[in-house]
């Protein structure tokens, strides 16, 4: 599974962006609950949230592509985002 994050606002408004492919890894299982429960917790149409502060895309292999925004983030969002901007590419 591929999972690419797609970070952009805050204060400064730079874009990160950071793909993450789960072949492999022994972790594979637990990332693909959580990606499967970002599925279906993010909205299908991109939002903004409060001022200054940071909206993602996720997208799931050919699965789609959810959004969401801080401080609004459940945890499984959080999880997932801070993985893949951590340890992908």
């Amino acid at each position: 599974m591929r999972i690419q994050v797609i970070r952009d606002g805050g204060v400064s408004g730079v874009e990160r962006r950071a793909a993450l492919d789960t072949e492999g890894r022994p972790d594979a299982p637990h990332i693909h609950a959580l990606a499967r429960e970002v599925l279906s917790s993010g909205t299908r149409t991109a939002s903004f949230g409060v001022p200054d502060g940071f909206h993602y895309a996720i997208t799931v292999d050919e699965r789609g592509t959810v959004y969401c925004t801080e401080p609004q983030l459940t945890d499984g969002q959080r999880d997932l985002i801070g993985l893949v901007l951590a340890q992908g590419r």
